[in-house]
């Protein structure tokens, strides 16, 4: 699917289903949001999912990222500016489920633009991302050696095995994979963008709508320690630990990371 916002054409992935369908019209519209150096495909054993089970699921490649226009955006503020501005081209109120980056985005939209927010899950962040300088370093330089720090630090022991949904892939391969065919100087970018914002707990001390944090628990890269100050802030919010999970639990857990979003979007109390 593609679509435009400020005039720059946007990719994004809806399952193969398309979002204008006159009978799903009244479903809920899901945004999912990657991180840095992704894209949309990092939310393939979602996507689908959500849109054969009552949702609109739309998976965006961010601006300068997979397919979509560039440039790449400049703060994580601008960014969920952008988010705003993606739910008034599709027409509706959205819940937005983003990971690592695409975390701190929805957080930041959540806040500035609740009222286009109808709910958010994220995953894979604390309460802040600070970036070990040897992966900012190499990411500056468009070493290779960025992706491969990534792939490995991302994901759980389990899925360093041959471990994957998808028979016949590498966990770390497919990974390491999407950030290498990232456009030069955007994983480095992205990097600096968490690196720097520092907004995550004063937003979520002002969200009032339904909130989710699905954390796993062998995160490396944001600790599941660094996201206590976020859930303190939150109050609210419903807290979903994944035991063998690290950075990345819509890739490594995606059984249960579906069963957190149809909770999430379908519970009474959701």
């Amino acid at each position: 699917m593609r679509f435009e916002v400020d005039g720059r054409s946007v990719l994004a992935a809806t399952g193969a289903v398309p979002i204008d369908r006159p009978e799903t019209a009244e479903a809920p519209l899901v945004i999912l949001i990657h991180g840095a150096g992704m894209d949309r495909t990092v939310w393939s054993q979602q996507t689908r999912w959500l849109a054969h089970h009552g949702t609109r699921a739309v998976a965006v490649d961010l601006p300068g990222h997979g397919g979509s226009d560039g440039p790449p955006l400049g703060s994580i503020f601008e960014l969920a500016t952008w988010i705003s501005k993606v739910a008034d081209a599709l027409g509706g109120d959205i819940n937005v489920v983003g990971h690592s980056m695409g975390a701190f985005i929805g957080l930041e939209a959540a806040a500035k633009f609740g009222d286009k927010i109808s709910s958010l899950v994220v995953m894979g962040l604390g309460a802040a991302m600070p970036v070990h300088p040897d992966l900012q370093a190499a990411a500056d330089v468009d070493d290779p050696l960025a992706a491969d720090l990534m792939a490995g630090w991302m994901h759980g022991p389990e899925q360093k095995f041959g471990t994957h949904p998808t028979p016949g892939m590498s966990m770390t391969g497919t990974s390491r994979a999407v950030i290498e065919t990232s456009p030069s100087g955007v994983l480095a970018g992205d990097l600096k963008l968490c690196a720097e914002y520092d907004g995550a707990v004063a937003a979520a001390t002002t969200l009032t709508c339904p909130t989710t944090l699905v954390l796993g628990k062998l995160d490396r890269m944001t600790p599941r320690k660094s996201a206590q100050p976020l859930i303190r802030a939150l109050g609210h919010a419903n807290v979903i630990e994944l035991a063998t999970s690290g950075h990345a639990p819509m890739m490594e857990e995606p059984e249960a990371v579906r069963t957190a979003l149809a909770d999430h979007l379908f519970s009474p109390t959701g």
